[in-house]
């Protein structure tokens, strides 16, 4: 049996779900913003005469099925940080964080405690990996080139990193939920005023020249890319440019499986930019990234592939 936890009606989780049942093969859902309103879990420490005798734990699926953690021998940690559904229509603040604090940390407990299978990959290294500075050292210590990088508040300090650099970018460290907050760039900070940059502080770097980007999809061993060719700082907001499948050379495919297994990540969604002179430069990783969106686009069955991945130690 394989689980998965992500949020409600999430489509990655529904479009593998579907890929591996279709092979014969148990895949579950738990959703993690559904638990508060709902009898959706539950765990027992051991029996009054039991002292020795592991907890019982048993999960509610997407479907309404029980399951028991225990039993499934690979758990994909797809997304499990969402609020609560039922969160939204409780008044008070305090309610809102008791509510969705409990269930995120009893779904949390439940699996530590219960799941004994594989991780795709750990809360551990999940949590860590989303660290975009940490990550850049240890792209770096791997041996990538990494954008000259300034993480700060301070206005003198971003300055003084703009006149070095030349060009430069700023983005969010980590970002909210809502609306997405794109690559921009960070021109004339000397007429930006001091409180805009000690709001909180953000991620500013070097400009790297190209227009060619990569998206690398890591499923275990197997990676898979896709080139963009646009001339925007960000492609996100516009897929409708040159989009294809991307052969990943040796040393490419050598260098990224270093610092996913320096950060305990057993798949990953990489970002990487080509200089002019066809340089990679590490860019960052989503430890849990959007890749199925690149299947019509680059007619790379990412669905298919995903799903062998997970078959492949679970059997």
């Amino acid at each position: 049996m394989i689980l998965t936890v992500s949020y409600r009606e999430d489509f990655h989780a529904v479009a593998v779900q579907h890929a591996v049942r279709g092979r014969g093969h148990d895949f579950h859902i738990v959703e993690c913003d559904t638990i508060g309103g709902r009898a959706a879990l539950s765990w027992h420490s051991h029996g009054a005469e039991e002292s020795n005798a592991p907890g019982r734990a048993t999960l509610v699926t997407s479907e309404g099925a029980t399951v028991d953690p225990e039993e499934a021998s690979r758990l994909w940690w797809r997304r499990a940080r969402a609020d609560q559904e039922i969160s939204d229509r409780v008044s008070s603040a305090h309610e809102r964080s008791l509510i969705n604090n409990d269930c995120r940390g009893a779904l949390a407990g439940v699996l530590a405690a219960a799941f004994h299978g594989d991780w795709i990959s750990s809360p551990e290294a999940t949590d860590r990996s989303s660290d975009k500075v940490y990550q850049l050292a240890v792209a770096r210590e791997a041996g990538f080139r990494v954008p000259q990088t300034l993480v700060s508040q301070s206005r003198e300090d971003v300055i003084a990193f703009t006149q070095e650099v030349g060009r430069a970018i700023v983005k969010p460290v980590v970002g909210a939920r809502g609306p997405s907050l794109y690559t921009s760039w960070i021109d004339g900070p000397e007429s930006i005023p001091e409180e805009s940059f000690e709001v909180c502080p953000a991620t500013y770097q070097e400009y790297i020249e190209g227009n060619r980007h990569v998206r690398l999809n890591c499923f275990g061993d197997h990676m898979y890319g896709a080139l963009i060719a646009t001339e925007a700082l960000d492609w996100r907001p516009d897929l409708n440019v040159p989009i294809s499948a991307w052969p990943v050379p040796e040393y490419v495919s050598r260098q990224v499986g270093e610092v996913l297994r320096r950060l305990g990540l057993r798949m990953g969604v990489v970002d990487l930019k080509l200089t002019p002179e066809d340089e990679p430069v590490w860019l960052e990783v989503n430890p849990q990234g959007q890749f199925l969106f690149l299947e019509p686009l680059t007619g790379q069955p990412l669905t298919e592939l995903f799903a062998d991945f997970l078959l492949s130690a679970a059997a």
